[in-house]
């Protein structure tokens, strides 16, 4: 039942209505505590990702492993000027006709990684290389600002 139509539209009273026909998919409104699906999805990718951050001197580097993956199946973006997105998927093997599995340990799915990149960083100088199942994204650091020149003001005598 939904309680608005009788006036009672407090959130109070909506969240009685939800606990009583969670159901209802008709609200409007979701509850803002609860995450969304892509949130969780993106959540578990993340968590399944790790990686390792190297800084060089000129140079950030990140490695991550991704053992069976083409080229294809991995996707390096800048989203925002400054957050470093690694993304992609690994696909599960077809099963061979009198094949079934035992046992199922490796991860399959989507993955995702972002970075957020230090101010130095040269977003337009970025290569990423996947050998022997690891990937390695360099970003090189911008050269470091030279320091301004005290200017010299000629003083007039009036």
């Amino acid at each position: 039942m939904d309680f608005r139509i009788l006036g009672l539209d407090s959130p109070l009273f909506t969240t009685l209505n939800q606990m009583v026909d969670p159901s209802d998919e008709s609200n409007d409104h979701k509850s803002f505590n609860a995450p969304t699906r892509t949130y969780v999805r993106d959540a578990k990718a993340m968590a399944a990702t790790p990686a390792d951050v190297k800084e060089y001197p000129n140079s950030y580097v990140f490695i991550i492993d991704m053992p069976g993956l083409k080229s294809g199946d991995i996707k390096v973006q800048v989203e925002d000027d400054n957050v470093l997105l690694i993304s992609g998927e690994r696909k599960r093997e077809e099963e061979k006709e009198g094949a079934k599995y035992v046992r199922m340990e490796r991860r399959v799915g989507k993955f995702m990684r972002k970075f957020v990149l230090p101010e130095n960083a040269d977003t337009d100088s970025i290569s990423a290389v996947c050998q022997d199942g690891v990937l390695t994204v360099t970003v090189k650091k911008l050269p470091p600002p030279e320091p301004k020149k005290p200017k010299t003001i000629e003083v007039k005598i009036a």
